[in-house]
């Protein structure tokens, strides 16, 4: 099931807006360029930023998404006919083989489930050509980015074009081990509405990951920092031999 953020038609529709600054996949951009990559398969997708960004560029997309609101907001957007939009999980893909799989942003740490990980992480090899890569990102559990996410350190109002203002904010629900949730919660002015998505997070250890990596297979080759919050997250490189 996809978190209200991404599933629900009027969330997915503000989603960029509420996010307009994606430089986070600038280092995602030039990791495609660096591994000389002509085909991606975009891992939890979302609305498409990234994966039309890479066909802006000739490259050749999958964007893979559960979410059927977000898909259908990436498929509307200038150049969405250039991508292969797939509605599902990397569970359950068809034949492929990619030269570069990615997990942007929180996609790798939302799917909190262990056996749906380890799904995922099996799909994304059996989608990758030999020698293609898995590039992701992991929030490093030591910093304890969950401490941050109070309404006062969250909210904030944006005027969004045909839709009005909206007031967001996150909230710290729980912290369970390796678990975090939290509660989004947006305000439309227009008519009132107050709509909440509730989404868990897997903080999971640098080693713990590698060890997953390795159990299918995949040649970890690299653990890079985020170039935009260095120090804060762990960036896996993984290659299928």
């Amino acid at each position: 099931m996809a978190d209200e953020c991404f599933g629900h038609p009027r969330l997915a529709a503000i989603y960029d807006p509420l996010d307009p600054d994606r430089s986070d996949l600038d280092a995602y951009l030039r990791m495609t360029a660096e591994f000389a990559a002509h085909s991606v398969l975009d891992i939890g997708c979302g609305t498409g930023v990234f994966a039309l960004l890479l066909a802006e560029r000739g490259i050749e997309v999958v964007g893979l998404e559960p979410a059927s609101a977000s898909i259908d907001v990436a498929r509307a957007k200038p150049g969405g006919e250039r991508v292969r939009w797939i509605h599902g999980d990397a569970a359950a893909l068809p034949p492929m083989r990619v030269d570069l799989a990615t997990m942007t942003a929180n996609v790798a740490q939302a799917i909190a489930d262990p056996g749906t990980w380890q799904k995922t992480l099996r799909g994304a090899y059996e989608a990758l050509r030999p020698g293609g890569r898995l590039v992701f990102e992991t929030r490093v559990p030591a910093r304890r980015a969950w401490q941050e996410w109070t309404r006062e350190n969250t909210c904030r109002v944006t005027r969004i074009p045909g839709t009005g203002t909206v007031a967001y904010w996150v909230q710290l629900i729980e912290v369970s081990g390796p678990l975090v949730t939290f509660r989004q919660t947006y305000v439309f002015a227009a008519d009132g509405q107050v709509l909440t998505s509730d989404s868990t997070l897997r903080f999971r250890e640098r080693e713990e990951v590698e060890q997953d990596l390795v159990g299918h297979g995949y040649v970890v080759e690299d653990v890079r920092d985020a170039p935009d919050r260095p120090g804060r997250e762990f960036v896996f490189v993984a290659r299928r031999p």
